[in-house]
C-alpha cells in the first residue's frame, strides 16, 4: 500500500458504494477511555477508570433499541479486567463491536516526552507510532477475544503513517477523520475539507474512511465551508451567526449540542443523502463529573433522554443502526 496521509483532504475521493438494500444507516461509536482533567496539561499519570463500570448499563440501554455500540477503546481500557467482563461478552456475542483508539501518553511504549505535539499519535516517529498500536490491538484481542476491525486516532492525530500502519494490523476501517472541525493550532489535523460521504483511502478495498459527520445548518450553509473557518478568531461571531439562525455547526454527539440541534443536523445529513451517519461522545460523560458535558445527575438523565430522542426521530425516518461487521459486508468496490 502506498503511503497516504489520511489527513490530507482527497481531491478525487472514491466513495463507498453499498448494497442494495442498505439504505441509510447510523452507527454509535463510543471513544471508551480512562478519566481525566480536561482542563488540566495531559499526564500519563492521575486518570481513573471508574465510569467503565457504567459501560454495562449503557450496552443494555443500547441493546433495548436494537443498536450495537462500537466501543473505541484506549489502553488502559483494553487492560481493564472490568472492560474485559463487560465488553468481551458483549462482542464475541455480537451485541457490541470493539475497535481501536490511541491515546499515546497512556500507551506503551513510553519513550516519547508528553507534549501536546505528541498527543496527536500521527506526530510521533512511524515505528513509535506502530508500536503503540500494535501493542494496544494485541491487548484487545488477548484480553476481549475479538479482533479490532476500526480504529480512531485519540484527539483524531491521525498522520502520514497511519494508514499504512492500519493495513498491516488488519483494520479495514478509520474513523479518524472529523469532517468540518480543524485542529492545526493545537498541532493536530485539518479536517475542514474532508467529505462526510465514507470513502475508500488510497484505492477501493484497501482501507475505508468513515468521517465523524458533521453538518452545517441555516439559510448561509452552502456559504458554510468557506464563512466557518475564517471566524476562527471570533468565536462569539460563530456563536451570533448561530443564534440568530443564519449559519451552525452540528456534530452529531449529545456532548455540547442539544436534542432540538441534533435532529436539526440529522435532517440535514438525510436531505444531503449521506448512506451513513456516524454519531460519537466519550465514555466519561456516562457518570457525573468527569466531562463538562454531563456535571449532574440530572444532565446524565438527560443524556439518557437524548439517545431516545435520535433513535426515534432516526426510525421514523426509516433509518436503521448498523455495525462495522455490516458495513464491511456491504461496501462496494469496483
Amino acid at each position: 500500500m502506498a503511503q497516504v496521509n489520511i489527513t490530507d483532504a482527497p481531491q478525487h475521493p472514491e466513495f463507498a458504494r453499498f448494497s442494495a438494500g442498505f439504505g441509510q444507516r447510523f452507527l454509535l461509536t463510543v471513544d471508551t477511555e480512562e478519566e481525566f482533567d480536561w482542563a488540566a496539561p495531559i499526564a500519563r499519570q492521575g486518570h481513573s477508570l471508574d465510569t467503565v463500570a457504567h459501560l454495562r448499563k449503557f450496552q443494555q440501554f443500547c441493546e433495548g433499541f436494537g443498536v450495537i455500540p462500537v466501543y473505541l477503546v484506549d489502553y488502559p481500557i483494553a487492560t481493564s479486567r472490568l472492560a474485559a467482563e463487560i465488553l468481551g461478552p458483549a462482542a464475541r456475542e455480537g451485541r457490541c463491536e470493539i475497535g481501536l483508539q490511541l491515546h499515546p501518553w497512556v500507551n506503551p511504549p513510553h519513550v516519547e516526552q508528553i507534549t501536546q505535539h505528541n498527543t496527536f499519535a500521527g506526530n510521533l516517529p512511524p515505528q513509535l507510532e506502530r508500536e503503540k498500536l500494535l501493542r494496544l490491538r494485541d491487548a484487545v484481542e488477548h484480553n476481549m477475544g475479538v479482533a479490532p476491525r476500526i480504529y480512531r486516532a485519540g484527539r483524531y492525530g491521525a498522520g502520514p503513517a497511519t494508514a499504512a500502519i492500519l493495513a498491516e494490523a488488519g483494520i479495514a476501517i478509520d474513523s479518524s477523520v472529523r469532517a468540518r472541525f480543524d485542529y492545526a493550532s493545537l498541532g493536530g489535523p485539518n479536517y475542514r475539507d474532508h467529505p462526510l460521504r465514507p470513502y475508500w483511502i488510497d484505492r477501493p478495498g484497501c482501507l475505508l474512511e468513515l468521517p465523524l459527520t458533521t453538518v452545517f445548518w441555516g439559510p448561509l450553509r452552502r456559504q458554510a465551508d468557506w464563512l466557518y473557518p475564517r471566524l476562527w478568531r471570533m468565536p462569539k461571531m460563530r456563536g451570533c451567526l448561530a443564534r440568530m439562525g443564519l449559519v451552525e455547526r452540528i456534530p452529531l454527539t449529545p456532548e455540547g449540542v442539544t436534542e432540538g440541534e441534533v435532529l436539526r443536523g440529522i435532517d440535514i445529513a438525510l436531505d444531503d443523502g449521506l448512506p451513513l451517519l456516524v454519531f460519537s461522545f466519550h465514555s466519561p460523560s456516562l457518570a457525573p463529573g468527569n466531562t463538562p458535558y454531563i456535571r449532574t445527575d440530572a444532565e446524565l438523565d438527560r443524556f439518557h433522554d437524548w439517545w431516545r430522542c435520535v433513535f426515534q426521530h432516526l426510525a421514523e425516518h426509516g433509518v436503521r443502526p448498523t455495525s462495522v461487521r455490516e458495513i464491511m459486508d456491504s461496501a462496494e468496490f469496483a
